[in-house]
């Protein structure tokens, strides 16, 4: 047996006006995904544990059949790991966000999605001019860097909000505060006083494109706990694929291979038929594949009900086919979101999603598409989805 898990991110969501009443996945044309849900095990599940952050770090750990609740620690260790950063025991780890602030307002969460190649020169200038001994950035995908300190472990005390979860709203209130929140707001100012007139902020708005303003701080952990490894944990081998560094951070934590496939995006200009034609060659090697694709979550926390269902359409098409039409060993497939991204609230809900799981020896439990009311509809819920990996390995 052969097995393939693809991670829609941020695909499920809310009825909004804009699509008819509809959610995101009620409103794209997906007659791939619809026609193996009609014989497939169709049902909700709860990726986040009660009074546990609504992320993709904690949703993600759930989905790959780890309890949140006992290995998540904190995301930006996760993402550094990925990056290939050590933490030591006496060091923190922050997600440092280049974000557009405009006359105090949150406009931007990633600086108009800048590139890597632009963002990275940004990143070795504010290290330039606030390197210590104790406080280094380091460059990762696109508006997503890491910052480490040392020696600073009160820093984690503080409390800190997410950039994409206040969209044009005033960021005052929502800077760090409490214990440990000094030392990271007065990062955050210095590197806004630093980018004001850099040369790629200046040449960002001439294109009419948005600057990046300031780091945004927030995610902040200490070094990985120790877990164990796929491998040990499900018997199989498996490697991932993904355009972000939570999701090969994860993989890497739990001994999974990562596959650098070229094309693969952070975004809707993502190479979906590249990314699943490698993953299904990766079959040939490993027994399961992780495919996991952004770009429905990042349209999400833009609000952008006409992307995220051109997303969720290309991944039916050029994703989703592919799996239809594998050839080859018995096949299960699990696909799912891993949150809701509502287009009405641009962030991440802490709420059940749907999942199906296809292929060889699975029961039908009567959907009729691939949308939250259809799993909805089945009554078939699990409570924990850390919990689903066992049902696709095990059977």
């Amino acid at each position: 047996m052969k097995y393939v898990v693809m991670i829609i991110d941020g695909a499920s969501g809310w009825p909004v006006e804009a699509l008819g009443n509809r959610t995101s996945l009620e409103a794209a044309a997906t007659p791939n995904l619809d026609q193996m849900a009609r014989r497939a095990m169709v049902g909700m599940t709860a990726t986040v544990p009660a009074g546990m952050e609504p992320s993709s770090a904690c949703a993600c750990m759930s989905v790959l059949g780890y309890d949140p609740r006992v290995y998540y620690k904190g995301r930006a260790a996760i993402e550094a790991r990925s990056l290939d950063i050590p933490i030591a025991a006496d060091e923190t780890v922050f997600r440092a966000n280049l974000v557009t602030v405009d006359n105090g307002m949150m406009r931007d969460y990633s600086a108009g999605h800048i590139d890597s190649n632009e963002s990275a020169a940004l990143i070795r200038f504010l290290n330039e001019k606030l390197e210590t001994p104790d406080l280094k950035l380091f460059p990762g995908v696109g508006y997503r860097h890491i910052l480490k300190l040392k020696g600073r472990p009160e820093s984690l005390k503080a409390v800190c909000t997410p950039p994409h979860d206040i969209p044009d709203q005033p960021i005052e209130a929502h800077l760090p505060k409490g214990e440990g929140s000094d030392l990271l707001r007065s990062i955050m100012a210095a590197s806004a006083e630093l980018l004001k007139d850099h040369p790629i902020n200046l040449d960002r708005i001439a294109r009419g494109e948005l600057p990046a303003t300031q780091l945004w701080l927030f995610w902040g952990s200490g070094p990985l706990p120790k877990m164990p490894s796929f491998k040990e944990r499900y018997g199989i081998g498996a490697a991932i694929t993904s355009g972000v560094d939570l999701l090969r951070g994860l993989g890497q934590m739990q001994g999974m291979d990562v596959m650098c496939i070229d094309g693969v995006t952070d975004n809707i200009d993502n190479d979906y038929a590249g990314q699943m034609e490698e993953a299904l060659k990766a079959l040939d090697i490993y027994d399961m594949a992780v495919v996991h694709v952004e770009a429905p979550d990042e349209a999400g926390h833009s609000g952008n009900a006409e992307e995220k269902v051109k997303a969720i359409e290309l991944i039916d098409r050029d994703m989703v086919g592919r799996l239809r039409d594998f050839k080859g060993d018995k096949l299960r497939v699990l696909i799912m979101p891993d949150h809701p991204t509502p287009l009405n609230i641009r962030t991440h809900a802490a709420e059940m999603v749907p999942f199906m799981i296809w292929g060889s020896g699975v029961r039908t439990t009567g959907a009729r598409r691939f949308t939250e009311n259809e799993a909805k509809g089945t009554k078939l819920v699990v409570a924990e989805a850390h919990n689903i990996m066992s049902m696709v390995v095990r059977g």
